[in-house]
């Protein structure tokens, strides 16, 4: 299948060309079996010019320090625990990061409340088991597993969705590095390069808390919504722009002023109160995040490309913006009418948006 045809390219091959780049103009040691240099790596993330002329794409927009202190991590016999509420880009680092360093995003677990350990550690071949018992051939390994044969970075999301026996698969992995496999009378021992980095945030339901035993394995740094208004907007301009050509949605869909009014509504929301300090307000239930804010304006231009005259307005934001808002139909419902009538209604220029968003209540 051509590539064109695929919907969501892994990242090292989304950003090969700026990997070969920074490859060649890399002056800086490489750890072993990294790609490149931690320089490097922070250097994809963050964005820059390179010494031929080359311009990398920021991938993550906030402080440099912050990941600086994971890529470190990841050079020393800790693992790396991203957390925050969804949507502050935790899925985004960890990926790029892998990307960057090992070429291979791949090896990744998903977590989820029916994981079972097998997903962890391995699992088998069940024909091949039957008929010829344990043996090597029959044994299926797991993203884990390969990660600790081939010395590259794995990835395990959502790692407080799993149950706490799956969570503590991982101890000895993390502090012995080493997986058993009894059954066999082996051990598939870690070798220079491998390491994990695990996401996990604490607003979903359903979350099994960390063993203090688990979480000593781990360096946690917390990642955090965006600081400004200017940088919330920049990263949905961004994106948007990137996976609007993905989507082929057309150039210049996705005003700045919509973009920007969007924001407001969720920063405010988020805060309990409006952007000048004056007026406090009910906050959702809703996380409101920027991952969020950046799928709302991609339902508006969709709307807007081919229900409308292609360019997003008041009207195509608004169902998103209410379905984003009102996940509980009893308080968030209460929370958004009240916000559209004291904020909205009253703010110069939203007479449109206010409209929009009364015709869906």
């Amino acid at each position: 299948m051509a590539d064109t045809f695929i919907l969501r390219p892994h990242a090292e091959e989304t950003y090969a060309a700026e990997l070969k780049a920074l490859a060649a103009n890399d002056p800086h040691p490489r750890p072993l079996n990294w790609q490149l240099s931690p320089w490097a790596v922070v250097t994809y993330l963050m964005g820059g010019k390179l010494k031929d002329g080359t311009e990398i794409e920021p991938k993550y927009f906030g402080k440099r320090r912050l990941i600086e202190v994971a890529v470190a991590t990841l050079l020393t016999d800790r693992s790396l625990l991203l957390v925050g509420v969804p949507g502050t880009a935790k899925t985004w680092v960890s990926e790029h990061l892998a990307a960057a360093i090992c070429g291979d995003s791949t090896l990744l677990v998903q977590g989820t409340a029916g994981l079972s350990e097998e997903a962890i550690r391995y699992g088998w071949n069940y024909a091949k088991l039957i008929a010829e018992g344990p043996s090597e051939q029959a044994l299926v390994a797991s993203p884990v597993m390969k990660g600790m044969r081939e010395g590259k970075i794995v990835r395990v999301e959502e790692l407080t969705r799993l149950l706490s026996d799956v969570q503590d698969a991982l101890i000895t992995v993390l502090s012995e590095k080493t997986l058993p496999v009894p059954e066999l009378n082996q051990e598939v021992q870690a070798t220079r390069g491998f390491n994990l980095i695990a996401t996990a945030n604490d607003r979903d339901k359903g979350v099994n808390e960390l063993s203090s035993a688990l979480r000593r394995r781990f360096n946690t740094v917390q990642m955090p919504l965006p600081e400004s208004m200017e940088e919330e907007v920049g990263i949905v301009q961004n994106r948007v722009a990137r996976l609007g050509k993905a989507l082929e949605l057309p150039e210049g869909s996705a005003p700045i002023r919509e973009i920007q009014r969007l924001v407001t509504i969720f920063r405010e929301l988020r805060s309990g109160k409006t952007a000048d300090g004056k007026t406090r307000l009910k906050s959702p239930t809703a996380t409101l995040s920027t991952a969020e804010a950046i799928s709302v304006v991609q339902n508006g231009q969709a709307l807007a490309a081919h229900f409308g005259d292609g360019v997003m307005k008041a009207r195509d934001m608004a169902a998103s913006i209410t379905g984003a808002v009102i996940k509980d139909p009893v308080q968030d419902k209460t929370a958004w009418e009240e916000y559209l009538q004291i904020v909205v209604r009253e703010r110069n220029g939203w007479q449109d948006l206010y409209e929009a968003c009364q015709e869906l209540i």
